[in-house]
């Protein structure tokens, strides 16, 4: 087992503040105030996003984070010295291309490594008489995704284009609900004429959708809720590539390929875009605070102030149910019109907000909101690059295409993906992990010296509580992490040899460092009972609360993911304002 197996090798460090420097050019020049139009509880890239916004369209803003570093889930940090990872979130594309824009994100310094390949899968168990295991990599153009697929299956090959054209097609209409509050139900019922006509128009951008897909509805609805395998198995024959795809639906959420609904996140996940390229994911220079630092520099270049270390322990709020600013956990009172929580809905309504100032039954849906999450994120840094046996290094350890892709390991067929659920849900970490590998210093030489690499693995499936009350020590913690090695290893023997330390962030690890629910990477589940008008809970889908004044801004809100829809937020927050 490696040295270090849990955070033993020296202080996290964050690498927007080394030795040496004396403030990052986002943070505040001056000291807090005691009075904003708007504070922003958590400085993750949505709440950075939504200051960016209130702070561009004069409204004077204040984001206050808990942690010394900004960036929530999109943070770089300096584990092991001499090696910057994104400890959280890896990898960058389901951010809105509206705010790229909008915010200027290039000018602000955010860069991109675009992978292509994106997806390498390579087979366990072959190889036998001296031949090279097979592998699916995918990537490169059509024709050579196909002629990969081809390996595997002649008739998958050639249906390959037309089932990415049919997901392509519902990809395009759902896309720009994305970018628009759901339909608010309650207002269709109260206010004024005038008010309930405006909410009938949120309604347009759903009758659209509806109309694009037209003849082909039916389909399409089968998508949104049936189990991925039962979609899949309808398309292709070859379990490599059923699996391979499969991995989109079940990053991130407690699901089976069988579970109903599964395939609507395979379908979340198709709908990334960078720089104007469908479909397209990429590493950030530097790690992911690059994304975060980028949104901060925007925010702070219209007059946002922004500050670390600055634990917000209660929403204030008046007998009139209406906000009235925060409290920190030195004392400090910060008195505001608008609080936007970027914290999870759990986080907002059940610790930070008054309990004798929210409804019983919307405390009691809060509660109910499902937050279960099968995830644990493992940082290693090695001294050379992993040698898979289907694709073996060339003898001068310079990174090949598949270095570039998401590995994806354990994940040969259906049923492989299925047992790991089913350990998880039984409480115990999956014997057969489902592995997914990123190398991004293999695009970035800024994250490791010269001939290491940082590695970013994100293993499921991992119960928040372990059968018979079993606590996540750090033994615990060790043994599972030295099983994931273990699998690695038998694809790309000498890894293990390799590792110079590790950190390792089971689903109770991301909870108390990030403030992810449970682990919960998108603050609770995207199933379909939990989206559009149902996120977090029926009735207030459209960010508000039932605290005039108090919104929540981070992905426990529509449109779910770690996306961004600030633009249909900040037009209730200025409504709000002016009231």
């Amino acid at each position: 087992m490696p040295a270090g197996g849990g955070l033993c090798l020296g202080r996290v460090r964050a690498t927007w503040a080394p030795k040496g420097s004396t403030r990052a050019h986002w943070a505040a020049v001056r000291p807090l105030e005691l009075k904003y139009d708007a504070v922003v509880v958590g400085g993750g890239h949505n709440g950075l996003v939504a200051a960016a916004y209130l702070q561009k369209s004069g409204v004077n803003t204040v984001v206050l984070e808990r942690r010394h570093v900004i960036g929530g889930a999109a943070v770089t940090e300096e584990i092991v010295p001499g090696f910057k990872f994104s400890r959280a979130s890896y990898l960058l594309s389901l951010l809105r291309p509206q705010i790229y824009k909008d915010l200027e994100l290039k000018k602000h310094g955010l860069k991109i490594y675009f992978r292509d390949p994106y997806s390498f899968t390579p087979m366990l168990g072959e190889g036998i008489g001296g031949t090279l295991p097979r592998s699916l990599l995918m990537g490169g153009g059509m024709a050579e995704t196909q002629r990969q697929i081809a390996q595997f299956s002649q008739r998958d090959a050639k249906v390959y284009p037309d089932y990415e054209k049919f997901m392509n097609c519902l990809v395009s209409a759902i896309d720009p609900l994305l970018d628009t509050s759901p339909v608010d139900i309650g207002a269709m019922k109260r206010g004024s004429l005038i008010q309930r006509l405006r909410s009938i128009r949120t309604l347009q951008p759903l009758l659209q959708a509806g109309l694009k897909l037209g003849t082909q509805l039916p389909q399409y609805y089968e998508i949104l809720t049936a189990p991925v395998s039962k979609i899949l198995d309808h398309w292709f024959e070859s379990e490599p590539l059923k699996s391979t795809l499969a991995t989109d639906a079940l990053i991130g959420a407690m699901l089976s390929p069988h579970t109903p609904g599964s395939g609507y996140v395979l379908l979340h996940h198709v709908m990334g875009e960078l720089e104007g390229k469908k479909g397209a994911w990429g590493y950030v220079e530097g790690g992911m605070s690059g994304v975060s630092h980028a949104i901060a520099r925007a925010a702070a270049s219209h007059g946002a102030e922004i500050f670390t270390e600055k634990p917000v322990t209660r929403v204030l709020v008046d007998n009139n149910r209406k906000v009235q600013g925060v409290l920190l956990q030195d004392g400090t009172e910060v008195k505001s019109k608008l609080v936007l929580s970027n914290a999870s809905p759990h986080t907002t309504f059940m610790k930070l907000t008054p309990e004798d100032q929210l409804p019983e039954d919307f405390i009691k849906r809060i509660s109910q909101f499902n937050i279960k999450s099968p995830v644990t994120k493992i940082n290693v840094a090695v001294d050379r690059l992993p040698n898979f046996l289907a694709i073996p290094n060339t003898t001068d350890n310079k990174p090949l295409p598949h270095h570039q892709c998401s590995c994806h390991l354990n994940c040969e067929n259906m049923q492989l993906l299925h047992k790991a659920f089913e350990d998880a849900n039984e409480g115990r970490p999956s014997d057969r992990p489902m592995i997914e590998l990123c190398i991004p210093s293999s695009l970035d030489p800024t994250l490791a010296p010269p001939g290491c690499h940082v590695l970013s693995i994100f293993v499921q499936y991992t119960p928040y509580i372990l059968v018979n009350d079993r606590k996540w020590d750090e033994q615990e913690k060790n043994n599972y992490a030295d099983t994931v090695f273990d699998w690695i290893e038998k694809y790309a023997p000498g890894f293990k040899a390799s590792v110079i330390g590790r950190d390792i962030l089971t689903p109770p690890d991301l909870e108390r460092i990030f403030g992810l629910p449970e682990g919960n990477i998108f603050h609770g589940s995207m199933s379909l009972d939990q989206l559009y008008f149902a996120r977090p809970v029926p009735g207030y889908s459209n960010y508000r609360s039932p605290v005039n004044g108090l919104y929540l801004c981070g992905s426990g809100a529509h449109p779910g993911e770690n996306r961004s829809s600030q633009q249909s937020n900040l037009q209730h927050c200025l409504s709000d304002l002016k009231n």
